[in-house]
């Protein structure tokens, strides 16, 4: 059985749809962000966010920005919900979330304990589209996003959903803003991945959707999934990326291919002194110098539980409109010669070929989850 994602769109600072998000990143613009003392008092701040306009929703323990931020996602898939809904029974069709800060903001003045429910976009989802299937949220920090295919494959291997609706999902909010500048990794300049002078990272908003379904004939191939755990530290990754090179392996030996088959990895890129570290590793152990990466967070910024997934659409729209560029490596030119030697994909340059792309993800508590996506026709 083949898992195919056959449908797919999000939204960030970087654009309203996936078609705009892509040109931005393809032609590596990071200029869509705000530089903003509302969200860290005394504190400047660079973020990226959103400012569409969002649906209303009516629905108080329900009115919260990821929520409104997943019916704008919604209208941009067409009439691909509906086609699935008659394709398939209510309790057939799955709902899996991703987030870590849900509506975490909107509880800080409206003190409705739904709001900062995790589980509040699942159950919004499930209840918007009318489904009476499985449904829940996974919060694994900022592998969120990979983690949810993880549990949609399983939804769909073992029979208990025949298709499966993921979005990921987060808001701006303040509480993450503060504990992350408590651990001194927000820049307020541009974020750098894996840059000789970076200095962090800059935190942005997403959302992004996904429609699963079993052996269809067109979309992108979900090859590989690996997942593993450092318990190496509460926050810090572990530099020698033991088990963020045992989640690769993983992957690679579910797709059944070889390193060299990869042909563009999208980076967790964080511009974090200890994540580029360890990812840098990892990918000069696995892969040399050869496959070409990019980090796309310095374009949409870290969206923390949505990161994962509005890089796993760009790498989507990438095996869909590959054009002879990639992604490219956004930084300030000066690679940190401390780390091994890996392949930055450059702007101006064009690739013979991307069937096949890499989508690395790790969060707090030494969470990895690498997946693997490939065009249908290879």
């Amino acid at each position: 059985m083949k898992i195919v994602i056959t449908g797919y769109n999000a939204i960030c600072n970087a654009g309203n749809n996936i078609d705009e998000i892509y040109q931005k990143a393809v032609n590596g613009d990071n200029t869509n962000f705000d530089i903003s003392d509302n969200y860290i008092k005394e504190h400047i701040t660079r973020v990226g966010a959103i400012h569409s306009e969002l649906p209303e929703i009516s629905e108080e323990n329900f009115n919260i920005r990821a929520n409104r931020l997943t019916l704008k996602v919604l209208s941009l898939l067409d009439n691909k919900i509906d086609n699935l809904k008659k394709k398939y029974a209510k309790n057939r069709i799955g709902v899996v979330a991703a987030t870590t800060n849900s509506g975490i903001e909107e509880f800080e003045k409206s003190r409705n304990t739904k709001h900062y429910e995790l589980g509040n976009p699942a159950l919004f989802l499930h209840k918007y589209l009318g489904l009476e299937g499985f449904y829940a949220t996974v919060s694994t920090a900022c592998s969120s996003g990979i983690k949810a295919f993880c549990t949609a494959r399983d939804l769909l291997k073992n029979n208990i959903s025949d298709a499966v609706v993921i979005v990921s999902v987060d808001s701006l909010a303040k509480m993450p803003l503060y504990g992350f500048n408590s651990l001194e990794v927000l820049s307020n300049k541009p974020s750098i991945p894996f840059g000789k002078n970076r200095e962090g990272m800059n935190i942005g908003e997403a959302c992004a959707i996904f429609i699963l379904e079993k052996d269809a004939q067109k979309g992108i191939e979900i090859a590989g999934i690996g997942e593993s755990s450092d318990v190496y530290h509460s926050t810090t990754p572990d530099p020698e990326a033991k088990e963020a090179l045992k989640a690769i392996n993983q992957a690679l030996a579910e797709a059944k291919i070889k390193p060299e088959d990869i042909n563009y990895i999208n980076v967790h890129g964080t511009g974090t002194i200890a994540n580029d570290l360890m990812e840098a590793n990892a990918i000069s152990k696995i892969f040399g110098n050869k496959t070409p990466i990019s980090a796309t967070k310095p374009v949409t910024g870290h969206c923390l539980g949505a990161s994962a997934g509005i890089e796993t659409a760009l790498c989507c729209k990438l095996l869909d409109n590959f054009d002879g560029r990639l992604y490219p490596h956004v930084f300030d030119n000066e690679y940190d010669s401390s780390l091994p030697e890996i392949n930055l994909a450059l702007k101006n340059k064009i690739y013979d070929k991307c069937n096949i792309c890499m989508c690395n993800s790790f969060g707090f508590g030494g969470t990895n989850a690498i997946l693997i996506l490939r065009k249908k026709d290879e």
